[in-house]
């Protein structure tokens, strides 16, 4: 059924403000907040979080929960008012007019439904197309999202399917009526930085291929640069910034804008003459929000008397297309202004080597039927002959998407599992084949993790100042509970948190803050080496500048080896003084930050840096976008490992890239490639990221 024409704005967000009731209080979530979304146009909506983008988003699918209400303002759709309907036009409209595709895509799919019949219900509820209508469609948009053999995929189950293509069989399912208007809450989180390049492609193509405006939410300014005309920057609550992406991102007209762009790692970006600079202080709860500006107590630019007073409204900013922001003093600060330098930090000198490994294999066998154990067995090679060394306060950055290695090699170096083959030694201490219940206790303090999610690694029931003690006893320090008491205070004001937070419960600190008490339970015996699991990816980015800088400090001082695992270059690039980047249980490429981010590269770091989402206007980026899924370790392709995706395999002659898995070749300056390609055709490489004048 063909829908009316509009000419308006499809999305009229016009001073809303959502707060939700709990028996205490109301808490102001969304306040005085307006954006227009026009018909074609994709608008970001970006802030850590917190700062009220989801609560935006399910007001405007008019699904608050029982709590949760508008007490200001409107939300129209197509010029009409979405809080004067009622359920009936709500349903008509949800799924075939606006679509939602959220963070996790297997919430949003029913596990015990094939793949097929899911899709085919859009059409035949909203549109009563018949069966064999709504086949043809789901067969069509199934191929619209690129998804390989799509008549398996509409017999498969959600289970049977890896995680991006569960998220592309989201969007499908949210294309399926061909929606005005699409919400995309943070729908690449959970994904591999390649697959979160295709879906963002995919996501571009389909809205110029169907005309569907896009309000996408994001914490990734980078990932808003790629994807959308226009950003609106929000900050507890409120909208602080709105105009399109060049405007914000090259003409910033609001010190949060400018605060958050100083916190992320962009290219030219140094560590040791650059660093990155936190924005201080804490986000505020949504009770306890400062008078006048809500970002006041953290900005760089307040005045007293003036900026906490009376409410702060959106202006104008002249001669900009339809910019706004919400700062008093926007016309007196100079936004050209040299950045104020945080301070330059020497860097520790890189001393002897303290790991080495060496041939390392670790081999799974898993029964062929996991379900019901029976069958053959079969062999996950999780680790193929892995050889380096890390030396004293080095960085090592082990790189790669999921399924590559990364954590099995870490849960052997923890001793979490044994190797197969090969060996580890710590200092001059053999440790592959000593399971952690057996390693002496200077072993363990020695090698200690910091995880990913700072959520998970905290014993809810026990005060932060316990759980640091508690470390303390295992690892035999201090005399007596006086001792351990004060060396805990110590490692407090190491993490930089305040002494008082030693009484505090984990439920009443933020992310940031719980990822600091993880970092320091690993110092508190002086770990040699500290294995940082993706320790960032789960916090905002202003946070995440200051968790770097922090492990950056402690290293200088402790000459701490860091093995950083990640999949985000941008810090790698930022942090590292080594990359080794990993595909499929295999080093494909190790060097020095330099050799692997400049050409000549492997091509699956090739691939890796043209995925990365940069936030810099002025950065020129080759793109290049893997085609299907990464293979199973039960099962890798012969050859290559990574010759199944590789762009440049039909440059090398007589099939090789398909019979031979490459040797391992040393470049000058002793860089590493496991590579079939031929000399001339690595020389003949470009580089993938070009920094314009004024990334300079």
């Amino acid at each position: 059924m063909p829908k009316p024409d509009y000419s308006g704005p499809i999305l009229e967000i016009d001073k809303l403000s959502i707060s939700f009731f709990t028996r205490l209080r109301e808490i102001p979530a969304v306040m005085d907040f307006s954006v227009h979304v026009q018909p074609g146009e994709a608008v970001g909506l970006v802030g850590e979080s917190g700062c009220g983008k989801s609560t935006v988003a399910l007001g405007v699918m008019q699904d608050l929960g029982k709590n949760g209400r508008v007490v200001g303002g409107s939300i129209k759709f197509k010029g009409r008012d979405l809080g004067e309907m009622n359920d009936e036009e709500l349903r008509g409209i949800r799924g075939s007019e606006i679509a939602m595709i959220y963070q996790e895509p297997m919430a949003s799919l029913n596990p015990a439904m094939k793949i097929g019949r899911q899709l085919m219900e859009v059409p035949m509820i909203h549109q009563g197309a018949s069966e064999k209508d709504a086949f043809d469609r789901a067969l069509q948009v199934v191929t619209d999202v690129k998804l390989p053999d799509p008549k398996r995929i509409l017999n498969s189950y959600p289970h049977q399917l890896s995680g991006g293509q569960q998220q592309r069989i989201v969007i499908a399912m949210a294309l399926m009526s061909e929606p005005s208007l699409l919400i995309l809450d943070e729908p690449t989180t959970a994904l591999d930085v390649t697959v979160e390049a295709a879906i963002v492609a995919l996501v571009k193509d389909l809205g110029r291929k169907y005309g569907t405006s896009m309000l996408f939410i994001s914490h990734n300014l980078g990932l808003v640069l790629e994807t959308c005309d226009r950003i609106c920057v929000m900050y507890s609550g409120e909208a602080v910034e709105r105009g399109s992406i060049e405007d914000v991102f090259d003409r910033m007209q609001h010190p949060y804008t400018q605060a958050l762009f100083r916190s992320i790692p962009l290219p030219g970006a140094d560590k040791n003459a650059r660093p990155l600079v936190a924005i201080p202080g804490n986000f505020p709860l949504p009770h306890e929000r400062p008078n006048g500006c809500n970002f006041g107590p953290r900005c760089d630019y307040f005045e007293q008397g003036r900026c906490d007073q009376g409410t702060l409204l959106m202006e104008e900013v002249e001669g900009h297309d339809r910019h706004a922001t919400r700062c008093l003093k926007f016309r007196e600060i100079d936004w050209d202004a040299p950045l104020e330098l945080a301070e330059v930090k020497t860097k520790g000198e890189i001393g002897d080597v303290v790991l080495k490994i060496d041939n390392l294999k670790k081999y799974y066998e898993v029964a062929a039927n996991a379900i019901f154990g029976g069958g053959d067995k079969k062999v996950v090679k999780a680790n193929e002959t892995l050889t380096f060394e890390a030396r004293e306060s080095e960085t090592l950055a082990i790189v790669g998407e999921s399924g590559c290695g990364k954590s099995t090699f870490a849960k052997v170096l923890m001793g979490l599992e044994t190797a197969t083959e090969g060996s580890i030694t710590l200092g001059n201490k053999p440790i592959h084949d000593v399971p952690i219940e057996e390693r002496d206790t200077q072993t363990v303090a020695d090698i200690q993790m910091v995880f990913q999610n700072p959520f998970d690694t905290l014993n809810p029931s026990m005060t932060i100042g316990r759980q640091i003690i508690r470390a303390l006893e295992i690892f035999g320090i201090g005399e007596n509970e006086r001792d351990r008491t004060e060396r805990m205070l110590k490692l407090l004001d190491l993490v930089k948190l305040p002494r008082e937070f030693a009484n505090r419960m984990p439920r009443q600190l933020s992310g940031g803050q719980k990822q600091r008490v993880g970092i320091a339970r690993a110092f508190a015996g002086d770990a040699r080496i500290v294995v940082a699991d993706e320790p960032v990816s789960a916090l905002d980015v202003s946070v995440q500048a200051a968790v770097t800088d922090l492990l950056m400090e402690i290293q200088r001082e402790h000459k701490t080896t860091l093995l950083f695992i990640s999949h985000d270059l941008s810090i790698v690039r930022y942090l590292s003084d080594r990359v080794m980047v990993m595909y499929l249980g295999h080093v494909v490429e190790l060097g020095t930050t330099d050799q692997v981010f400049s050409p000549p590269y492997h091509p699956y770091t090739e691939a890796l840096l043209s995925a990365v989402p940069i936030a810099d206007t002025s950065v020129k980026k080759k793109h290049i976008v893997l085609e299907g899924d990464i293979p199973s370790a039960m099962n890798p392709p012969s050859g290559c490992p990574f010759q199944t995706r590789c762009g440049w395999k039909s440059q090398v002659p007589g099939g090789l890239c398909e019979q031979e898995v490459p040797p391992v070749r040393t470049l000058p300056g002793n860089h590493q490639l496991k590579c079939h390609l031929s000399d001339a055709q690595l020389a003949s490489m470009e580089p993938v990221i070009e920094v314009g004048v004024a990334a300079e």
